[in-house]
């Protein structure tokens, strides 16, 4: 009888070792008067959270990491629909190109094209946002010469005719998720994930976990499970989900979902980024875009694109 107890007892404990690291309980933490969850592999690191919650706000890299695909070589496959009401596809673009970085200039070349539907208009131009706004990010027109990758002290700006506000407006949604947006009534302030109000609304939790076969942090931001009808209406971003470097704390990925509904206007956005380094340095490898958005005096838009980054080169 006691050595059937004893061995009873040696598999409950081996079980207890097993099961208490997936047992572990998060930790929540209060950072400068706002409340953050740390998993356990967080905690049980030591890491430095303070300082990898203010870099996380304070994070230029991704927004770097595109600026830096002006200052080198790269080849593209490009893909765009637009859509109906229905979901039907009314235009299309799939090409690949060539991008080349030389004596500070950079220049594209068109190696393959289709298109189908009302993609542009008689005179070359995009008839929607959504294929116009891919063009200013992937897509070259000339030489355009003496950029640089540099953002700091950078400040976008929302100005010019409706077509280019809205589409600067989309790349602050891109580039800047979780902070303000000008110029859109009644939402801008509600886009700040860091701000006071924005704490009542969701919750943020930092993680340490496996990201393709490599080690990242990540920030996971959604809204809290318990709101009332009001505060469900102040929410815009459905999810916000980044994995960054441990060491540089640079990102790695981004996925993220906005949506809302007003009056005058109403989007709703999905978003997926993923990065690599080329010669040291963070720039873009795979993003993919879905939208359905209408602004006042702007015909609704839906529209998905898809853009593969590949043999990125050193400029000459």
């Amino acid at each position: 009888m006691y050595i059937l107890l004893k061995k009873y007892l040696l598999v409950a404990i081996g079980l207890i070792v097993f099961i208490a690291p997936a047992i572990a309980q998060d930790s929540t933490v209060n950072e400068q008067g706002q409340k953050f969850t740390l998993t356990d592999a967080i905690v049980r690191n030591h890491f430095d959270y303070k300082d990898i919650l203010q870099r996380i706000k304070e994070d230029t890299s991704f927004y770097k990491a595109f600026k830096t695909l002006r200052t080198i070589g790269y080849s593209s496959y490009n893909h765009i629909e637009m859509k109906d009401k229905n979901e039907a596809v009314v235009a299309t673009l799939n090409s690949k190109t060539k991008q080349t970085r030389k004596n500070n200039c950079r220049s594209m070349e068109v190696l393959e094209e289709t298109t189908s539907g009302d993609l542009r208009n008689a005179s070359g131009e995009y008839n929607y946002v959504t294929p116009s706004l891919y063009a200013s990010l992937f897509f070259t027109k000339g030489f355009i010469c003496g950029e640089t990758n540099v953002v700091a002290g950078k400040k976008r700006v929302v100005q010019g005719s409706r077509m280019e506000k809205a589409k600067e407006q989309l790349k602050m949604l891109f580039f800047n998720p979780g902070k303000k947006i000008p110029g859109i009534p009644f939402i801008g302030n509600k886009l700040d994930l860091y701000d006071e109000s924005a704490h009542e609304l969701y919750d943020y939790k930092l993680d340490y976990v496996d990201y393709h076969g490599q080690l990242a942090y990540v920030f996971d931001v959604q809204p809290k499970q318990d709101l009332g009808f009001f505060n469900k209406e102040r929410v815009v971003v459905d999810q916000m989900i980044t994995w960054f470097n441990p060491k540089t704390l640079e990102v790695l990925g981004r996925n993220y979902s906005l949506s809302y509904k007003a009056g005058v206007y109403d989007f709703n956005v999905q978003m997926e980024v993923e990065m690599t380094y080329f010669n040291g340095q963070l720039v873009p490898k795979i993003l993919r875009y879905k939208g359905n958005w209408d602004v006042l005096f702007t015909k609704r838009e839906r529209g998905l694109f898809t853009a593969t980054l590949f043999d990125y080169k050193v400029g000459e």
